[in-house]
């Protein structure tokens, strides 16, 4: 078999690892450096760059790039605040598409420009064609990002053998290398998306017991806390509405770096001077890291939820795990480390890389799916609760969330209404017992019922979860013996022919800036 490699498509940046005499290795990219920017741009000779390149543009000229895409994958126009990010969208688009330059684009075609630039990175340092991958995803995807990251993985030229949960990810490749055992959880904070995974070791199978997160927190948020706490100070000083400079997209560029500058800064040292020149007009400030910390913290409270969520699936105390890991690079900061210490009460585990674990146990996991490594099995879950609407806009969930994947589940069903000759099947996810309230995946119906009363026909549905988290189903008239059957497949806005375009073209626009 082929070279599998394993990929971290982030929020903030990218990388890719394979394994190399039994250890996971990180390979650098074309531009020489460890991790690859999540940044697409467009230079002053209107060429797409990528990475290094492409972040110079991220602020200085915020109608020139895109960023932190990830945690619009598979968003909807409305869906997302749109006014956290600095670039234009393409108004009432679903999914969201963003302009750069003359074009616009999805989340789907930016992620595979990333994707694209990895497996071009690889290929220069292997000196041989690699096209099979293990990517990895947040543990709380739901199914439709999950395909998103795989259709993005396959306009790139990417197989996609597997698509792996991060925490699992970062466990994989903390127990591999250490050939531990126990209870372990995994606090993974990134630029945009958290996750939290309870994990049992043992004897060489890495077993999921429950995952919980957030797929639109991270990171970005604590810039943005802190953003919007400088753009009113500015306000008070400037005597200007908040509204107003938040508007200013410009403006609202410099304070962003100013604020992701200065949460870096906090990780090594306890005071920042903050300073922004904005059209003649200047804002200046010390900010101490107390204050800081006092002002962003807030926004982490809700992985407390999540943390305590996922014990309680896994029907564990914080005392009966053996360690808590931490994963992302935003867990650099010590007010981070004593949050999750208050919440496992124990000091967690931070001798991890928190930028690249992740990868390096993507890579692992390729070694296992290409036969090089048999040492190991893992058993991973279902994060969010997987079934049908019913009568009257409820749902019945036929797939529980920690439930362990590949899992298959069929159940019987019966119509409403007198005479029916079909039934329109809506495939949900979420934890409400309201559809409406939970995301739709997917509609389809089974036509050519025997018309009778209601309550008596027999329609079996099976849902069938593979070990990507991703989903089929089928339904079958059981007096007829009438089928139909689906993989959950979402367009994310994009046509047939405009995928095949796309996958004929390789994206080769994409230019990594030298």
């Amino acid at each position: 078999m082929s070279t599998v490699v394993g990929i971290d498509l982030g929020t903030t940046h990218s990388l890719v690892a394979v394994m190399r005499e039994g250890k996971p290795e990180v390979l650098l990219t074309r531009e020489g450096k460890r991790l690859l920017p999540s940044v697409l741009a467009i230079g002053e000779d209107d060429e797409l760059q990528i990475g290094y390149a492409a972040r110079n543009w991220k602020y200085r000229y915020a109608k020139r790039c895109l960023y932190s895409v990830k945690r619009l994958l598979d968003c909807g126009w409305g869906e997302q605040d749109l006014g956290l990010f600095p670039f234009d969208f393409v108004p009432g688009e679903t999914p969201l598409r963003m302009r750069l330059g003359k074009e616009s684009y999805s989340a789907v075609e930016v992620s595979a420009f990333f994707l694209r630039e990895l497996r071009l990175s690889a290929e220069a340092v292997l000196g041989e064609k690699v096209h099979q991958a293990v990517i990895t995803v947040p543990a709380y995807f739901n199914d439709a990002q999950r395909q998103a990251t795989r259709m993005a993985g396959r306009l790139a030229g990417w197989d996609v053998l597997r698509l792996l949960n991060e925490p699992t990810s970062a466990a994989l490749a903390y127990g591999v290398d250490r050939k531990k055992e126990g209870l372990i959880a995994v606090y993974d904070l990134g630029g945009g998306t958290f996750d939290v995974s309870i994990l049992k070791l043992r004897e060489g199978i890495f077993e999921v017991l429950a995952t919980h997160g957030n797929t639109h927190l991270g990171g970005d948020d604590l810039d943005r806390v802190f953003a919007f706490k400088v753009l009113e100070e500015m306000g008070s000083l400037w005597n200007e509405d908040f509204s107003r400079l938040l508007s200013d997209t410009k403006l609202y560029a410099q304070v962003l770096e100013a604020s992701e500058a200065a949460k870096i800064s906090f990780s090594e040292q306890s005071e920042v001077v903050v300073s922004i020149e904005h059209e003649g007009r200047f804002y200046e400030k010390l900010w101490t890291q107390e204050a800081w910390e006092a002002l962003v913290l807030p926004a982490l409270e809700p992985t407390r939820l999540s943390c305590l969520q996922a014990l309680k699936d896994a029907n564990l105390k914080p005392s009966e795990l053996s360690e808590v890991l931490l994963v992302g690079g935003p867990t650099r900061l010590a007010c981070v480390r004593r949050f999750v210490e208050e919440i496992f009460e124990r000091v967690p585990n931070a001798s991890l890389h928190p930028d690249e674990v992740v990868a390096q146990g993507a890579a692992i996991q390729g070694s296992i799916l290409s036969g090089q490594n048999q040492d190991f099995l893992l058993l991973d879950v279902v994060p969010l609760s997987l079934g049908l609407e019913t009568y009257g806009g409820l749902v019945a969930s036929l797939i529980p969330r920690n439930t362990r994947i590949p899992a298959m589940v069929r159940e019987v069903f019966t119509t409403f209404a007198d005479q029916q000759t079909g039934v329109d099947l809506h495939v949900v996810q979420g934890e409400s017992s309201e559809a409406k309230s939970n995301r739709s995946l997917a509609r389809f119906e089974l036509k050519g019922l025997r018309p009778g009363p209601s309550g008596s026909q027999r329609i079996e549905v099976s849902f069938l979860m593979d070990a990507d988290g991703i989903l089929q189903v089928s339904a079958c008239d059981l007096q007829t013996g009438k089928a139909e059957s689906m993989e959950v497949k979402p367009s994310f806005g994009l046509t047939q022919e405009k995928i095949e375009e796309l996958l004929l073209a390789g994206l080769q626009s994409v230019s990594s800036g030298k």
